[in-house]
């Protein structure tokens, strides 16, 4: 299977996965990226099934719409329960490095308020210690220069994502040559960096569910 085979297979998962919770009042969770569009597109097939979502980016909330599924603002729901988004890597701890898009920062907000997260991912996304992929980091433009060289002192070599803004105004720092082996103490680390809005580890808040696609078929790896 090809790699869009396999974010499609792993999609279609996702939504057997959450049936069972949909109910008339249910809110989803939904990401960001090219697995969590295949996802928007099967979720639609079931959109009278559950109230509707919240999106974590204005990307998301477009394709959503498009479809005729309800998006609500964060502030305007009482609980979502469940949130269903890809990840750029995920250990076997079900820690994850997110941002590849620059919705982390959402992202990581509506993980936060979800009961359940569920991850959806091919297998080339798992990994036995995170950081192959650069870990991004939201900033404030100001405060980017600084940032940068704290990253450094951590081991890291940040690199400005050129172009990109993010939907609450920011800019992105992609930080290579990173071995994460302590998630948990890293993510605490660099968001104690004044000028970070956030950075792309999934630690203090992993995913509950890895939905992983598989040439064998889809495999699922729980916390």
């Amino acid at each position: 299977m090809t790699q869009d085979e396999l974010k499609q297979a792993v999609a279609e998962a996702a939504i057997e996965h959450i049936l069972p919770m949909l109910q008339a009042d249910t809110i989803v969770g939904v990401g960001t990226g090219s697995t969590a569009n295949l996802f928007i597109d099967e979720l639609a097939k079931h959109k009278h099934r559950f109230d509707g979502t919240v999106a974590s980016s204005e990307a998301s909330a477009q394709r959503l719409k498009g479809h005729g599924i309800p998006v609500y603002s964060l502030n305007a729901v009482n609980e979502v329960r469940v949130y269903i988004d890809g990840a750029d890597e995920s250990d076997h701890h079900l820690n994850l490095i997110k941002g590849g898009g620059a919705a982390l920062t959402r992202e990581k907000i509506v993980a936060a308020c979800s009961d359940l997260f569920v991850c959806i991912a091919d297998e080339s996304k798992l990994v036995d210690v995170l950081g192959a992929f650069p870990l991004p980091i939201e900033v404030i433009p100001m405060a980017r220069g600084h940032v940068a060289r704290e990253l450094v002192k951590l081991g890291g070599t940040p690199v400005y994502r050129a172009n990109v803004i993010t939907d609450n105004g920011n800019q992105i720092l992609d930080v290579h040559n990173l071995d994460i082996l302590d998630p948990v103490a890293l993510e605490q680390s660099i968001n104690n960096i004044v000028g970070v809005v956030t950075n792309g580890l999934f630690a203090a808040r992993p995913a509950d569910v890895l939905l992983l696609g598989t040439k064998d078929g889809i495999k699922t790896l729980e916390k």
